[in-house]
């Protein structure tokens, strides 16, 4: 409203411009964590038009997939709640978010027992540094195994959280995790961390080790 008014709420400079705001009204959206109630904000002449939840729209989806994400960038429950309210003007419990929140660690065992390919051409072994909350929020290293389908595809193989900075001493830790993934492998990439080519090979002598930053 104040981008569309082109002042500030109570800014003397909106006097006499022709337009102004004229309070909210109520309305019930459907979303997919129920029914709830949005405040939409109003102008004079009605030439204003929502952008987050337009007129005559009364659902409003991808509410749960919002939720994770604000949850997967570090924030408590308590903040995601604060967010909504301030993004949409409703009302989201903590229960709810917490409802939601935990269906990703019910799905978590039927993806990590999920059949994969009999081969994988190429698998890059690598780690990202992510901020996480585990009591409080700190950044750590998520190691991941991507590999490349032979139809092209990206698949994520696995993911394993460390405690410090990355190195060939975790992966080593992780490796029986990765027997299967590495012995269908015909290419692993990595950044050929000291002793970590020599633990994939072990694994399977046949893998052809590239180092990353060989490859373009």
């Amino acid at each position: 409203m104040t981008d569309h008014l082109g002042y500030k709420h109570g800014d003397p400079s909106g006097r006499g411009t022709g337009n102004f705001r004229n309070g909210t009204r109520s309305k019930t959206v459907v979303t997919d964590v129920g029914p709830i109630e949005v405040h939409v904000p109003r102008d004079r002449d009605g030439s204003f038009e929502p952008q987050l939840v337009r007129k005559r729209q009364r659902r409003l989806e991808g509410v749960e997939n919002m939720v994770l994400s604000l949850s997967a960038k570090g924030l408590t429950h308590g903040e995601i709640c604060s967010h909504l309210h301030e993004v949409y003007g409703v009302e989201v419990s903590k229960q709810t978010i917490t409802t939601i929140t935990d269906k990703v660690i019910e799905g978590m065992p039927e993806w990590q027992n999920r059949p994969l390919d009999p081969v994988y051409p190429v698998v890059f072994l690598d780690a990202i540094h992510v901020r996480i909350r585990d009591g409080k929020a700190a950044n750590r290293p998520i190691y991941v195994a991507m590999a490349v389908t032979v139809e092209g595809r990206r698949d994520i193989l696995g993911l394993w959280a460390g405690d410090g900075g990355e190195g060939a001493k975790f992966w080593l830790q992780v490796s029986p995790s990765c027997v299967t993934v590495v012995s269908r492998t015909c290419s692993c990439v990595c950044d050929c961390l000291k002793g970590f080519p020599d633990a994939i090979n072990q694994v399977r002598p046949a893998t052809v080790v590239r180092d990353c930053s060989t490859i373009r």
